[in-house]
């Protein structure tokens, strides 16, 4: 019997197949047949370029290129990408071993914060919004921090990340802006967002600043690298324009401030005078202030004397999050749940909820202040992590690290600065900055061992 299976085994598995296939076709339709005969394909597929599909996962999810781009839409391509991302991860760490794991510091003090959050989620006040925030974004954050800090080995990976970001980043921008011009989506009359009618997240103006101010530093890093090619500059300089263009668009303070914090980055690194680039800095923030027409808003606009409506509103919900800190300092009111519990802790209440508009008011109301201090230790972790490399690369200067060193510094500084206003302690940049950061430390540590 086994002999006769063996010499038929061609037949046996092809008629099976055949089976499968006309049994799908039946049951679901042309397309499950279709998809099961790429199925192979797939999987080969996944195996081969594991980390273009995570790096693709990671600018999907981040950008939201599918909403931007609605067409992409019934294509399913986040689940598809993370997929193909997480049968990639677990061939090249269990199979091929391909995939090593190594630990770092920063990596602790990103479990304990998990860990954190994830009893914040447990002792949430509705536990139900809080555990389909955990189970929808976090647990993803979790699972690609590890991916991306393992898998990106070689500078060409940080090159790839890099042109992702700049292309992903100057795609939302020139949506942003065709939406401006042709007046699509607009809200308070004069602030763009980008597909408001299907919920996206892009929909809001805030939440658009934050995600077009992302790309910014990686942007001027290549800008302001003397060692980039003269075309990858001149490519940066205009897409650096772009996504400015786009922040104000927005008419997003933060997105503002934070583009002003970046630049003065860059720009010290070249004057090394803080007065100097402290008044650049202010004329450039005024400037930005100006042309993105902020007096004209509805709210927080010229025409609101005193302290603006749109001001108020932060600070109303700023104590709404020191209130929610102090009645519960251990845990706070648990995550995605600050907008539920306003109206709880607010000293105002004018008829309906309100974001917080403050990642670390978000994160002292939604985590306590335990939560608050693991936050501060963890963004703290990164930026000695960034002086490591900065310490390695003095004694075996290597251009690729310095380049992509600079961008994450940059946007390290941009997150702390924006977000005074936007509420991004939970959402892909910080933790895309841990990934990367933990990787190039990595890789700095390695390349100064082989010289």
């Amino acid at each position: 019997m086994i002999n006769w299976y063996k010499q038929h085994y061609l037949i046996i598995n092809g008629l099976l197949l055949t089976t499968t296939i006309l049994a799908l076709y039946v049951m679901f339709g042309p397309i499950a047949a279709f998809a099961l005969l790429l199925l192979p394909f797939a999987g080969y597929l996944a195996v081969r370029v594991s980390t273009a599909f995570v790096i693709l996962f990671i600018l999907f999810s981040y950008f939201r290129l599918h909403e931007a781009f609605v067409f992409l839409m019934p294509l399913k391509i986040p689940k598809l990408l993370a997929l193909a991302s997480i049968f990639g991860i677990f061939w090249h760490l269990f199979i091929s071993k391909k995939l090593r794991p190594h630990w770092n510091q920063t990596h602790l003090v990103f479990v304990i914060w998990f860990v954190w959050l994830t009893v914040c989620v447990f002792a949430a006040t509705n536990r139900g919004m809080a555990i389909e925030y955990w189970s929808g974004v976090l647990v993803k954050v979790f699972i690609m921090v590890f991916a991306i800090s393992w898998w990106l080995t070689r500078f060409s990976h940080f090159s790839y990340v890099r042109i992702g970001i700049m292309i992903s980043g100057i795609s939302i921008a020139l949506v942003a802006l065709s939406n401006k011009m042709n007046g699509i989506g607009l809200v308070e009359g004069s602030r763009v967002t980008i597909s408001r009618d299907i919920r996206s997240q892009l929909g809001d103006p805030n939440d658009l600043s934050l995600v077009l101010m992302f790309p910014v530093s990686f942007l001027a890093a290549e800008l302001f690298d003397s060692n980039t090619h003269k075309f990858r500059r001149a490519f940066a300089a205009f897409g650096l324009i772009l996504a400015i263009s786009g922040v104000i668009a927005t008419q997003s303070r933060g997105g503002l401030l934070g583009i002003a914090a970046i630049l003065s980055f860059f720009l010290y690194q070249k004057v090394k005078n803080p007065l100097v680039v402290g008044i650049c800095g202010a004329v450039a923030m005024m400037a930005m202030m100006v042309f993105a027409g902020i007096s004209d808003r509805q709210s927080g606009g010229a025409e609101e004397s005193g302290v603006d409506e749109s001001a108020m509103g932060r600070i109303y919900a700023w104590h709404a999050a020191i209130n929610m800190g102090v009645a519960n300092p251990l845990t706070g009111v648990g995550i995605n749940n600050f907008f539920v519990n306003y109206y709880f802790y607010s000293p105002h209440w004018d008829g309906k909820n309100h974001a917080v508009h403050s990642t670390w008011f978000q994160v002292l109301g939604e985590t306590g202040f335990v939560g608050l201090f693991i936050f501060l230790l963890f963004i703290a972790s990164i930026y000695r992590s960034l002086s490591r490399i900065y310490s390695i690369n003095k004694v075996n200067y290597n251009k690729d690290v310095i380049i992509n060193a600079n961008a994450l510094k940059a946007g390290l500084i941009g997150f702390m600065v924006s977000g005074t206003f936007l509420t991004q302690a939970f959402t892909w940049p910080l933790y895309i900055i841990l990934a990367l950061t933990i990787a190039l430390e990595k890789l700095a540590v390695d390349s100064s061992k082989e010289k």
